[in-house]
């Protein structure tokens, strides 16, 4: 589980469960207007995380991959909403704006996978998750943020994995 620098953290998930228990612990503290990009190639696990997400967030919905709906949308009990966009089959930046994306960042937390392809519609702060499939249950994610507030979540996220590590 190397640290590389105090910007980044990466490791390696050897399960879906653990790919999923790095969600939960990441899902028990965003807040509304929090952005989280994950980028990957197919079948590296990114819809895993979010299930673990939206786990940890409150949420008791079912998640799915929302590929051919664009967005999912998780709700607390309370009626908070966790938007979960899949950019795959979008073209640009343009095409994301006309989802009302600063709605769904009024309404709750936002996921986006295959970030990198509306990067420009996206807030400047956000957490990055890049997400690789490197055989069998082995999945290497990478964890670089922008902005202080994901100085913080980085931080809490590192602690977690060294103590369930200890």
């Amino acid at each position: 589980m190397p640290i590389l620098d105090a910007n980044t953290f990466e490791f390696i998930s050897r399960s879906a469960d653990q790919t999923r228990r790095i969600g939960i612990r990441l899902g028990e503290i965003l807040k509304t207007g929090d952005v989280i990009c994950l980028t990957g190639e197919l079948g590296a696990g990114k819809t895993t995380l979010v299930q673990g997400v939206a786990r940890g967030w409150g949420s008791s919905d079912r998640v799915t991959s929302p590929t051919f709906v664009l967005v999912n949308n998780y709700r607390q009990p309370g009626g908070a909403v966790l938007s979960h966009l899949d950019a795959y089959r979008l073209e640009n930046a343009l095409e994301a704006e006309d989802l009302d994306l600063e709605n769904m960042l009024v309404q709750g937390p936002l996921l986006v996978e295959w970030a990198d392809r509306i990067m420009d519609a996206l807030p400047e702060d956000h957490l990055n998750i890049y997400m690789e499939w490197l055989g069998e249950e082995l999945r290497r994610i990478e964890i670089t943020f922008k902005g202080d507030r994901f100085r913080g979540i980085l931080n809490h996220l590192k602690e977690g994995m060294v103590k369930s590590f200890e």
